[in-house]
């Protein structure tokens, strides 16, 4: 472990340092033009921190959106010291600041994660993640110089010189997203790389979800043990939570520097351990830009078991998709997850797959799949066989198209696994 005095803290002791953390959280608050309207905290709130919390109201991506650039910063301007920011393909961008403090905390919390994947100091991490505004590449490579190691920026792209660099610089840990992953054991196979001569080890692997049956075909293709990463650029960037190497189930989220709560997606009200609902998040530390109740759009569930590890702090499913992701067809609600996951059981599919949506003449919705099929004989029976399993266990009847090996486009960064076709809704008059 990076930091065992805050990693293993007894539960008592951590629940004391969070009723102080979110005590001076609610002091700071007034500073930020958006939380002014809060108005101060009274004096039975700060007495009872994590009661008082479960009042508040939700913080929302849109009112960050309608709070740019600079309406969430809660520090003077000198004292920003970096700015990161969304794509915007949404809408307006969210912009997020962070102090020397907040950059330190970052730092920590990624060399936690890196550690409990199994990096040491004096390790060499291929850092594929992409730099610049995304929180990803300059996240796991601070937290990496932070832990100790040796970082190789590879950035997004190149994928040809990337497995290049991997053969001649001698990595033990890879950083990417698992989509990028599959693609360079792809290209791996295209330049006859023999896996048992590279030195990687583990691979820390996020910004997207991914199934169990993704993390078998990586962990089988390139050698390694994969863990999932989690973090999102509102709160901090990675580092949120990870997977440790030991168990490899479920993600330990960093409590000493964010509170996480599980809530019923519709109504808001908390979910009952094990049960599947939205992660929200507080921001414990965050001076530049502190967030309550920050509805992360990510649907998980609570660990509440212990975990052989020795961290103490509570662990978080792997993201089982999006609020937002969900796609009804016909009258049936499904995640693109779930249709991976049952793509992914076939051993003569390969994991390059999307999902098409459509408008037929009727007016009523279509989604097909496109997949491609592993080098090898073409089997003509192999489309019904996986639209059948769709069928009975997700309920839902799709079209399978399975194509020939390197027809779907590659992904250098995220995976575009749904693709909408239909015509935009008319404006209303």
């Amino acid at each position: 472990m990076f930091q065992p005095e805050w990693e293993c803290m007894p539960r008592a002791d951590l629940d004391r340092l969070q009723d102080n953390r979110l005590r001076h959280l609610f002091e700071r608050l007034p500073a930020s033009p958006f939380y002014q309207a809060w108005g101060p905290m009274s004096a039975a709130q700060l007495d009872s921190p994590r009661a008082a919390l479960a009042d508040l109201p939700f913080t929302t991506k849109a009112q960050l959106r309608d709070a740019y650039p600079f309406g969430m910063v809660a520090v003077p301007r000198e004292e920003v010291r970096r700015l990161h920011a969304s794509s915007g393909t949404r809408g307006k961008p969210t912009v997020v600041a962070y102090t020397d403090q907040d950059l330190a905390v970052w730092a920590d919390v990624v060399a936690r994660a890196l550690a409990a994947a199994g990096a040491e100091p004096g390790h060499r991490l291929h850092n594929a993640y992409g730099y610049g505004l995304f929180t990803g590449g300059l996240g796991l490579h601070q937290g990496a110089e932070r832990l100790g190691m040796t970082v190789i920026p590879a950035s997004g792209g190149a994928t040809r010189r990337q497995v290049t660099l991997l053969q001649d610089l001698g990595p033990e840990g890879l950083s990417c997203t698992p989509s990028f992953a599959l693609r360079l054991a792809e290209i791996m196979d295209e330049m006859g790389v023999d896996r048992s001569q590279l030195s990687l080890r583990y691979a820390i692997l996020g910004a997207e979800p991914w199934t169990e049956a993704m993390r078998s075909r990586i962990e089988e293709r390139l050698h390694v043990t994969a863990v999932d990463i989690y973090g999102l650029s509102e709160i901090v960037g990675p580092g949120v939570a990870i997977e440790c190497r030991e168990e490899q189930h479920g993600l330990h989220v960093f409590e000493d520097h964010f509170y996480p709560e599980v809530v019923d997606p519709a109504s808001g009200s908390p979910c009952a351990p094990g049960e599947v609902g939205e992660l929200v998040l507080t921001t414990l530390s965050k001076e530049a830009m502190p967030l309550v109740r920050y509805r992360t759009g990510d649907l998980v569930s609570v660990i509440g078991e212990p975990c052989r590890c020795g961290r103490t702090h509570r662990r978080m499913s792997r993201v089982r998709g999006r609020v937002d992701d969900m796609l009804i067809v016909r009258g049936v609600n499904v995640f693109p997850s779930e249709i991976e996951r049952i793509l992914l059981s076939f051993q003569s599919l390969a994991p390059e797959w999307q999902v098409v949506l459509s408008r037929a003449a009727d007016g009523l919705d279509v989604a097909a799949v496109r997949v491609e099929q592993q080098p090898g004989p073409v089997d003509a029976q192999l489309a019904g066989r996986v639209a059948a399993r769709i069928r009975a266990e997700l309920g839902l009847t799709l079209g399978v198209v399975v194509e020939p090996p390197g027809t779907l486009p590659r992904a250098e960064g995220k995976a575009v696994r749904v693709v909408d076709q239909r015509p935009p809704s008319p404006a209303a008059p």
